[in-house]
C-alpha cells in the first residue's frame, strides 16, 4: 500500500471540493486504500444524516468508495504500532485525535502515506508521510 486517504478527502470530495477521480488518477501506479477506522467514519456520517434522500444519495456514494477502495483492517500487528505512536505522543504531551491515531498506525505499519485535508494532527506523528490533498 502507497497511500492511504483520510476521511477528510472522502468528506471534501463528496461536498465537492475536490475531484477524487482526478486524484486516484493521478495517482495510478500507487496502490491507494482507506483505513478500517475511515470506513466506519464514513458509514457513521450515513447514519446521521436526518433527511433520508440525502442519506440515500451518500450511502451510494459511500458504498461506491468502499467497493474501489481497499480497507486495511486493524490487527495486531496495527494495534503494536498504535501503542507505540500513542506512547510516544502521550509522553511529549501531544494529542492526537483517537481516529486519526488509527489511521496513523495503519499508514506507519504498512508504510504508507496518509493523504490529509488535516493537516493539525497528522504532521504531528514522527515518520507518517503526509500528502496534503
Amino acid at each position: 500500500m502507497d497511500v492511504l486517504i483520510d476521511t477528510s478527502v472522502l468528506i471534501a470530495a463528496e461536498r465537492g471540493q475536490l475531484n477524487l477521480e482526478t486524484l486516484l488518477r493521478d495517482h495510478a501506479d500507487d496502490e491507494v486504500g482507506i483505513a478500517a477506522i475511515t470506513a466506519s467514519e464514513l458509514l457513521h456520517g450515513v447514519h446521521r444524516l436526518p433527511s433520508a434522500v440525502r442519506r440515500a444519495r451518500t450511502q451510494a456514494l459511500v458504498e461506491q468508495v468502499l467497493a474501489v477502495l481497499p480497507a486495511l483492517a486493524f490487527d495486531l500487528d496495527v494495534a503494536r504500532v498504535h501503542a507505540m505512536l500513542s506512547a510516544e505522543l502521550r509522553s511529549k504531551g501531544t494529542a492526537v485525535g483517537a481516529h486519526d491515531l488509527l489511521i496513523a498506525a495503519t499508514a506507519v505499519h504498512v508504510g504508507a502515506a496518509v493523504a490529509t485535508r488535516d493537516l493539525r494532527s497528522f504532521p504531528k506523528i514522527l515518520g507518517l508521510d503526509v500528502l496534503r490533498w
